[in-house]
């Protein structure tokens, strides 16, 4: 690998460049907000010491934030672009929050935060149904849409057990989010067809695979079966994790998802392998590829969109800390 630290900081960087003044990070140049890549993207300042930034980015969060919790899916030039409220963007605050405590150790910032992420947990479980299932979105003044998405289910169970965590940190109780969260994962493990409704797994979605394994959904054997059982469904040799099964297109965010999956379960050489594949679709400005379209190998889209930088920085902090290894620069919590 080049000289990762170098890596780090041009891809902070390609970030920060990105970053509006009210502390909005768009996908690129005039492009949407979206408030789930966003929260990613602040994650990964936070992993390479950009601090302030990331803080930046989450009082956008707290001043965009609807009345009844939700945030809306899409922002151009902070006003709103797309009315949907999505329960899975609304609900990643709480794990960007978490992370952002674990690496600075900022008590007062979780305390200034918390009325947003609490609205947020409550907006999203205020959708879930008799099943445990969550439904994905209030789709603008059209009322809810009328069924859950699996792994976007996996990513709000996620976000809900780091809401329970700042939580318990700031000495406050909320037995009912324990309560939701359980039967959330009951739902997401023993009634997997609560959210096939509009055929998301059918589809064929890396998403649909790996989240599970990402999230902690499935742990243990369980895990290290799913990823074995369609890992050639998704990865193409020498480049890395296609988007969907039935499209020759190998993205940078689903590889780098899938290395941080492979991490987690220890799974240390497929892990390595991804990456470095991976790291060959840096391009000369810092930011990375979104993909490449096989077998011509041709780049797709020309946009170079930030939550793609931010998902390489994530990926390098996993393989960091299952290795052991201390970068100048990274800050593994």
């Amino acid at each position: 690998m080049e000289n990762i630290s170098e890596l780090l900081s041009e891809l902070a960087d390609y970030i920060s460049r990105h970053q509006l003044p009210s502390g909005a990070i768009p996908w690129y140049d005039e492009g949407i907000t979206d408030p789930w890549d966003h929260v990613e993207c602040a994650i990964a300042l936070d992993l390479t010491g950009r601090f302030d930034r990331a803080v930046m980015a989450y009082q956008w969060m707290k001043n965009k934030q609807n009345p009844d919790g939700s945030w809306y899916s899409g922002y151009v030039d902070d006003k709103p672009k797309d009315l949907t409220r999505d329960t899975n963007h609304s609900t990643y605050i709480a794990t960007g929050v978490w992370y952002h405590y674990l690496v600075t150790k900022d008590e007062s910032f979780l305390r200034e935060m918390w009325p947003s992420v609490q609205a947020a947990i409550d907006f999203a479980l205020g959708l879930q149904q008799p099943g445990g299932e969550i439904l994905w979105a209030c789709n603008g003044g059209k009322g809810t849409w009328p069924g859950a998405i699996y792994a976007a289910s996996t990513c709000v169970w996620q976000s809900v057990r780091s809401a329970l965590k700042i939580a318990k940190k700031l000495g406050v109780r909320r037995p009912e989010w324990e309560i939701a969260s359980g039967r959330l994962l009951d739902a997401m493990r023993e009634r997997r067809e609560c959210f096939d409704k509009y055929g998301e797994d059918r589809q064929g979605f890396a998403t649909n695979w790996y989240y599970p394994v990402l999230t902690g959904v499935v742990h243990g054997e369980e895990a290290h079966k799913v990823i074995v059982d369609k890992w050639h469904d998704f990865v193409v040799e020498d480049w890395g994790c296609k988007c969907v099964t039935g499209t020759p297109w190998v993205t940078v965010a689903e590889t780098s998802e899938l290395v941080m999956s492979l991490y987690r379960i220890g799974d240390r050489d497929r892990g390595s392998r991804l990456m470095n594949w991976m790291l060959r679709l840096k391009d000369h400005d810092g930011g990375f590829e979104t993909g490449v379209k096989l077998p011509d190998q041709m780049i797709w889209p020309e946009e170079k969109n930030t939550w793609t930088s931010a998902g390489v920085i994530m990926a390098i902090s996993a393989w960091a800390k299952v290795e052991g290894l201390t970068i100048e620069g990274l800050h593994v919590p």
